[in-house]
């Protein structure tokens, strides 16, 4: 069975949990008949991957990324886009992973109906399409009410390995980090897009006087931003472009996780936090509840009120250590390894149903 992987979302973002969950799927169908598609890119993840790639196109970057997959590739052969790519030969299984519905809920403008229209036409043209969580294919069916649901398959994201809780955290802040040493500090996770509500954290940190703001990832600072950090600024950091180790530290010496999302389609930032003992205040919406399980402290209503409320019942000691073992607990049902297998039983199983026959 030969699989074909276009590699294009490590050209449209430099990092981020579609990123995460491609290189993760990368590094272990390396052992299979796979040959890899890819432009030229500065993703921080794919630099850990060592892969021969192929170019499929010349074009700009801009112009292949809304086009069909564009080499001529061997017949009956897995296709998988990294971001809502189909190939439109014959005798090609071709798979699509829907990550979420940020664009239909939230964007507007020519960019959403751009996006909406490539996720469609992949959704539409696929033989298999892989859903990360139940909330996904629940918004799925939503959106695209005809769709066959025995195309879909809910297949989890993972969690990585480098997620670990540290017996002595405190040593390991070093370098860059040092000054956070005996400093009690929230960590806000991602990029700062509407839905994200990163006004809301930055509000409620201002209402938490003792605490320590450390934001970590997505692009710098925006003017609007500075403004509206301005009575908190002397106890704000923000880090973009650490390694996964540098983030389990962060995550193993934070106070808590403070995630006050609107919508996800799956929270990878989560499962890391529980995985690395790191309480997480998040938000009772989406897909949140359903892979945080009982592990985590979440608001149903998103007010700064509450985000404080549930913050302050970390302070006590017994409240915030059976929070954390079950967050232990509730991340071992999340791997990498699990959700490649399911990954790959799925090619299989499509691949038998087009077919006909066994791989």
């Amino acid at each position: 069975m030969q699989i074909i992987y276009d590699n294009i979302i490590f050209s449209l973002q430099r990092a981020g949990g579609i990123s995460i969950y491609w290189t993760e799927l990368t590094k272990r169908v390396l052992y299979k008949n796979i040959k890899f598609y890819e432009s030229k890119n500065q993703n921080i993840f794919r630099r850990d991957i060592n892969i021969k790639t192929n170019i499929e196109n010349k074009l700009s970057l801009k112009i292949l990324r809304y086009m069909p997959f564009l080499k001529n590739i061997s017949n009956k052969s897995i296709f998988h886009s990294s971001y809502y790519r189909i190939s439109l030969q014959k005798n090609i299984v071709n798979i699509t992973t829907v990550h979420d519905f940020t664009y239909e809920y939230y964007r507007t403008g020519i960019a959403k109906y751009i996006h909406v229209w490539q996720k469609n036409f992949a959704i539409k043209k696929s033989d298999g399409i892989i859903c990360v969580s139940e909330n996904t294919k629940k918004d799925l069916i939503k959106f695209l009410p005809n769709i066959d649901v025995s195309k879909i398959k809910v297949i989890y994201n993972g969690v990585g390995e480098e997620f670990i809780r540290l017996q002595n955290p405190q040593i390991h802040l070093i370098d860059k980090f040092k000054f956070l040493k005996g400093k009690k500090y929230i960590l806000y996770i991602g990029d700062r897009s509407s839905y994200k509500n990163f006004d809301i954290a930055v509000n409620t940190l201002s209402a938490l006087s003792k605490y320590i703001f450390v934001v970590v990832g997505g692009q710098k600072f925006s003017d609007y931003e500075d403004i509206l950090m301005k009575d908190i600024n002397n106890r704000v950091f923000h880090f973009r472009g650490i390694d996964g180790v540098e983030l389990n530290n962060l995550y193993n010496n934070a106070f808590c996780l403070l995630y006050p999302s609107s919508y996800e389609g799956f929270g990878i930032p989560i499962t890391e936090a529980m995985k690395s003992g790191c309480p997480v205040v998040s938000t009772n919406i989406s897909s949140i509840p359903e892979v945080a399980g009982d592990a985590t402290l979440l608001v149903d209503e998103i007010k700064v009120d509450n985000f404080i409320k549930e913050i302050k019942k970390l302070e006590n000691i017994s409240v915030r250590s059976e929070l954390i073992n079950k967050g232990l607990e509730q991340s071992k049902k999340f791997s990498w390894d699990k959700c490649f297998d399911e990954t790959y039983c799925f090619y299989e199983d499509i691949w038998n149903k087009k077919f006909g026959d066994k791989v």
